[in-house]
């Protein structure tokens, strides 16, 4: 539309030039203000280059630094990344030892203990007594002799003959706990000062990103600023130069003698240079690369992005309708879905990732739908054949071998419960930290999107001002620091001069304009609401999670404490059985291992592995309408599955 207006005043000046050129007389020197005009012009022409020079070095500059920046900012998250995998490593690595370590020592300890109290016998019959035995086998530091009376106490036999003397294997034993306890305590110093470097790593890296952000965050706004201070100063030297020009042309050609009609004249070209001047600075604003490449980020194709935006957010609200509908179905498993649904209502992460943790979730429940499989068929085995054995002892057992076994039971079920205690509390920290990051950097976005409309406003501003200086000139805002120079008014050309200019309509563009502004208005709107509810979505779960975090630390304390007062239990009741058959007692412990191993997984087998395969059914569905799938769920077998209770 600017282009067209443009060819029609060039059309218009060349009509009304072929009309000038019959002038023949030229007007002569107007005068001082003439020539003080010429002087200021020429002073803001001379000066002007090196000031848009100046500012266009110190852009460049800006556009580097914030480069780096970026560059900088991306080393130090990888650099945590790496840290963080590296800790992960190395406490696991350390739990692995120091449990091992911890279990030996008291099993070492329990067998002192025995031996002082002279009740080695019965401690030979407890579970420590064969940790410690495979300790001693494998111990490749015990010397050999040592080795040989060890085992031969723990086998409760004698070496040609020989029974060691109870005072050699305390003292051997001793020497071993204090060997482990030694080497426990580097472990645990060394596992403490690894943690220590690791959290001031984690700090200074974060101190270092955030540090980072406020300097990008600053670093755009400097340059969208810089960006309209370039555009003003070149504007304003183009409109000084052309005004030297026509000075000195009206010093060189100015007749007194045709004042009037070069008056008329004068007024026509400059009129008709003005506007075309106006339009042609105006489209070079919108067409220069910085402002294409704005425009681009803040006012996209409406079309396009309209349809991708409403199928991605179709996509999304059907993928969460099945993932609640799941929660409803198995409230057990919320909290392993929750950062699934999480991801889904953030602007951050991609489908790509949502389908991602999907993937790793089926394939974690089919690992462990395949171990109860295998765990089921060992455990239908061994307990056809312990039976066998147990019928001939039934009628030995009593009350204290029920005890034992209920004992060994609850033992084995607070174990696997505090395992996944732990490990769900660790899930969950990682969670939260991942959950963390995310919202950084979708503030950081957010930031990013508003410094870049905000620029744009600036550019669309600037470019509306510069058409109202011709068209409307009482709406012109001059620019802060800039002065105007006007040429001088000079008198005007012979006689027959063209018909005074016209200007051209130009509601159409302003309008244009003002409908652009408003959009990137609307567009900053929305971002800050979305920006708001996101906080508030990430506060909500926050809380949540540090409310489930805390309930489950104090489940994980109450159970060890339980655990520790049915361990102290069961060596109680091993003492009061001593006088049971060895043969009973050894298959009733056999029985009562199977039991506390097998008994839950058999139990629920069925139910475990139909709760699965509907969640892998419904994890399926729901990977598929974020991949595209198009079809009807509830027209489907597994929708019965996640139909809301």
């Amino acid at each position: 539309m600017l282009q067209m207006m443009q060819k029609k005043v060039e059309a218009e000046g060349e009509k009304e030039k072929e009309l000038y050129d019959k002038f023949m007389c030229y007007c002569k020197n107007a005068g001082g203000d003439l020539a003080k005009s010429i002087a200021e012009n020429e002073q803001k022409a001379s000066e002007l280059p090196s000031q848009v020079e100046e500012s266009q070095a110190s852009l460049v500059q800006l556009k580097e630094d914030l480069k780096k920046a970026q560059t900088d900012r991306t080393s130090a998250k990888a650099a945590m990344a790496e840290a963080t995998a590296i800790r992960e490593k190395e406490a696991v690595s350390f739990a692995k030892e120091s449990s091992e370590l911890k279990t030996n020592i008291a099993a070492i300890n329990k067998a002192v203990d025995a031996l002082e109290k002279g009740a080695s016998g019965s401690f030979l019959q407890t579970s420590a007594a064969l940790t410690l035995k495979n300790l001693v086998m494998n111990d490749e530091k015990l010397v050999d002799v040592d080795r040989e009376d060890l085992t031969a106490f723990l086998s409760g036999s004698t070496n040609n003959g020989y029974a060691p003397q109870s005072g050699a294997i305390t003292g051997i034993l001793k020497q071993m706990s204090d060997t482990m306890t030694a080497t426990l305590t580097d472990l645990t110093n060394t596992e403490n000062a690894a943690k220590k470097t690791f959290n001031e790593l984690i700090k200074a890296k974060t101190d270092e990103v955030d540090a980072l952000t406020a300097s990008i965050e600053d670093k755009i706004k400097r340059i969208g600023d810089l960006g309209v201070k370039i555009v003003a100063l070149k504007e304003d030297l183009s409109d000084s130069e052309e005004s030297l020009l026509e000075d000195k042309k009206f010093a060189g050609d100015l007749d007194k003698n045709c004042a009037t009609q070069e008056k008329a004249w004068s007024e026509t070209v400059k009129l008709r240079q003005q506007e075309l001047l106006a339009l042609a600075d105006t489209i070079k604003i919108l067409n220069d690369d910085d402002a294409l490449e704005l425009f681009k980020k803040t006012l996209p194709g409406a079309s396009s992005l309209l349809q991708l935006t409403t199928r991605g957010q179709n996509m999304k609200a059907k993928a969460l309708q099945l993932l609640e509908d799941m929660q409803v179905k198995n409230p057990n498993d919320k909290h392993r879905l929750d950062f699934i649904m999480l991801a889904l209502h953030g602007k951050k992460v991609g489908f790509e990732k949502v389908i991602k943790l999907i993937d790793d979730m089926v394939a974690l429940m089919k690992t462990e739908q395949q171990d109860d499989n295998d765990k089921k068929e060992y455990c239908e085995m061994q307990f056809d054949h312990a039976d066998d054995k147990k019928k001939s002892l039934e009628r030995a057992e009593g009350k204290l071998t029920a005890g034992i076994e209920d004992a060994k039971e609850t033992i084995a079920t607070l174990t696997d419960e505090i395992k996944s205690l732990g490990e769900g509390i660790v899930a969950l920290d990682k969670s939260v930290a991942e959950a963390t990051e995310n919202r950084k950097e979708e503030n950081s976005d957010f930031t990013t999107l508003m410094a870049s409309d905000k620029a744009a406003k600036e550019l669309l501003d600037f470019a509306k001002n510069r058409l109202n200086k011709f068209y409307n000139p009482k709406m012109y805002k001059a620019p802060e620091g800039l002065v105007q120079v006007h040429a001088h008014d000079a008198p005007p050309p012979p006689p027959q001069a063209p018909g005074a200019a016209k200007k051209q309509e130009s509601g159409g563009v302003i309008a244009m304009i003002d409908t652009l502004i408003k959009e990137l208005d609307m567009e900053m709107t929305e971002a800050e609401t979305e920006e708001k509810l996101a906080q508030e979505e990430y506060e909500d779960m926050m809380a949540e999670s540090a409310k489930k975090r805390a309930s489950d630390s104090k489940s994980l304390a109450d159970k060890e404490a339980q655990k520790g007062d049915l361990e102290s239990e069961l060596v109680k009741l091993g003492d009061d059985k001593k006088s049971t058959i060895k043969e009973l007692m050894a298959t009733e412990e056999y029985i009562g291992q199977l039991h506390a191993e097998c008994d839950w997984l058999i139990k629920f087998f069925d139910v475990r592995k139909e709760a699965r395969n509907g969640e892998i059914d419904a994890l399926g569905k729901a990977k598929a309408v974020l991949s595209g799938a198009d079809f009807s769920l509830v027209q489907t077998q597994s929708a019965k599955f996640l139909a809301r209770a």
